[in-house]
C-alpha cells in the first residue's frame, strides 16, 4: 500500500504583511515555434527537441555559450522553451544572438528541404523571479508576461505577414527591457531597428507596450497609430458659449473613418487607403511613422521646380 506524508504544504505566504527581500532579477527568453499544433502529431515531438538544440547553437555560433550553461528554470513548452539569464547578458541577447538565431534557422530550413521547417517567436523580459533549482522555480509575474509577449497580436502578424522563406524569427521585447537595454544605447542595434507597439492577446485581460525586432524582415513594420473617431456629434458641453438669439453655441468633431477631412479650399487630388497592420485594422491616413517598406524616398523640397 501507498504511503503518504501526513505533513500539510507550506502555507503560501501572505503578500502584503511584512517585508522581505526581492528575488534576484533575471532576463527571461521564450521562444514558440509558428504553426506548432497544425502540424502532423508525427512531427510535434521532433519539433519540441530541436528547438533548444537551435536555440544552444545560436548562443555558441554567438560566442554566447556560458548564457546556455548558466541558463536558470529551463523549461520545455511544448512548441517552443524558456529560460532565465543573467540580466546583464541582456544587450547581447538582443544582439548578436537574435540576428544569430535567424542565421541559424535559414541554414536549418535550406538543409531540411521543407521536412520540418521551423520559424520562431521570441520575446525577452526582465524581472524578479525566484531561482529554487526545482520545477517550480522561476514562476512569477516577470515570466508570465513573458509568455503573454510571446502570444501577442503583433509578433504572431509579423511572422503572418513576413515571406516564410526569408523572415524566420521576430522578437517582442517587454518595454522595460527595451528601455534598459536599448534605449540606454547598451544594444548593439540603433533603436530605429525596433517599432513600438500595444502587445495584446486575443481572450486575455493583457495590454502592455513593447518592442517588436525583426532581424530580417521581409514585410513592412508599421508603428501602431491611434484609431479615428466615427462619430460626428455636437459637444456635450452645457457651459458652452451663446449666440446672440441666446441659444447656445454648439461644437461639432469632424471624422472620416475612410475619407479626408477638408475645412477649406483644397487643390488637386486626394487618395485614402486602409491598412491591416500588424493584426490591427487602422484607417484613415498615416498618422504615425512607418517602417519598412514605404516607395520611393523623397529628398529635399519636394516641390522644387513646381514653383
Amino acid at each position: 500500500m501507498r504511503e503518504f506524508n501526513s505533513e500539510l504544504p507550506e502555507r503560501i505566504t501572505g503578500p502584503y504583511t511584512r517585508s522581505r527581500p526581492l528575488p534576484s532579477y533575471r532576463g527571461v527568453l521564450a521562444v514558440d515555434a509558428k504553426d506548432f499544433t497544425g502540424r502532423p502529431a508525427i512531427q510535434h515531438e521532433a519539433v519540441s527537441r530541436v528547438v533548444p538544440e537551435l536555440l544552444r547553437t545560436a548562443l555558441v555560433r554567438a560566442e554566447l555559450r556560458d548564457i546556455w550553461d548558466d541558463r536558470k528554470f529551463p523549461a520545455s513548452t511544448g512548441d517552443g522553451y524558456v529560460f532565465g539569464f543573467d540580466p546583464m547578458r541582456m544587450p547581447f541577447v538582443i544582439h548578436p544572438l537574435l540576428l544569430t538565431l535567424q542565421d541559424v534557422l535559414t541554414d536549418y530550413n535550406v538543409l531540411s528541404h521543407g521536412a520540418v521547417p521551423i520559424r520562431l517567436r521570441a520575446s525577452l523580459h526582465v524581472g524578479p523571479l525566484p531561482d529554487t533549482g526545482d520545477e517550480f522555480g522561476g514562476n512569477g509575474t516577470p515570466r508570465n508576461d513573458t509568455h503573454r509577449l510571446l502570444d501577442s497580436r503583433p509578433v504572431k502578424a509579423v511572422l503572418a505577414s513576413h515571406k516564410e522563406s526569408i523572415t524566420h524569427v521576430a522578437a517582442i521585447l517587454s518595454d522595460r527591457c527595451y528601455e534598459d537595454a536599448v534605449a540606454s544605447g547598451y544594444t548593439g542595434r540603433h533603436p530605429d531597428h525596433f517599432v513600438e507597439v500595444a502587445a495584446t492577446v486575443d481572450g486575455k485581460p493583457f495590454s502592455q507596450r513593447a518592442w517588436i525586432y525583426v532581424p530580417q524582415p521581409s514585410g513592412p513594420l508599421y508603428e501602431e497609430v491611434p484609431r479615428i473617431e466615427t462619430a460626428q456629434e455636437p459637444a456635450r458641453d452645457a457651459d458652452g458659449p451663446l449666440k446672440g438669439d441666446g441659444t447656445q453655441v454648439r461644437h461639432t468633431r469632424n471624422s472620416a473613418p475612410n475619407g479626408n477631412i477638408n475645412t477649406g479650399t483644397v487643390h488637386g487630388g486626394q487618395s485614402v487607403g486602409n491598412y491591416h497592420v500588424a493584426g490591427d485594422h487602422v484607417e484613415g491616413n498615416k498618422a504615425g511613422r512607418v517602417r519598412g517598406f514605404q516607395g520611393d524616398q523623397v529628398r529635399g523640397d519636394k516641390n522644387q521646380g513646381r514653383r
